[in-house]
């Protein structure tokens, strides 16, 4: 007999390690490489999918907080989209 769980609230299109990788970046734990594909650091540690990391990247969801020379590490912060994403959407009642 398998018991069913509530599922907790997850922005349409993107799977819980995207929003862990959003959550790190809010809480100041990431950075990111100056690059045209940036990869994301968590903790000093290159995220282990980094392919994920492109994504949010080029969904404008993640960016860096200054701008760097090529491969450089700088701190990463939410955009408004990125932020967007984390905000969990009402739903209506039944």
């Amino acid at each position: 007999m398998s018991i069913a769980r509530a599922a907790a609230p997850v922005s349409e299109g993107l799977n819980h390690r995207a929003i862990s990788m959003l959550r790190a970046v809010v809480a100041g734990r990431a950075q990111i490489s100056c690059s045209s594909e940036p990869d994301l650091f968590i903790d000093d540690v290159p995220c282990c999918d980094q392919y994920t990391a492109h994504v949010l990247a080029h969904a404008g969801l993640i960016e860096p907080v200054t701008k760097g020379v090529v491969g450089q590490l700088v701190p990463a912060r939410l955009t408004g989209a990125g932020e967007a994403a984390l905000t969990p959407r009402s739903v209506a009642a039944a």
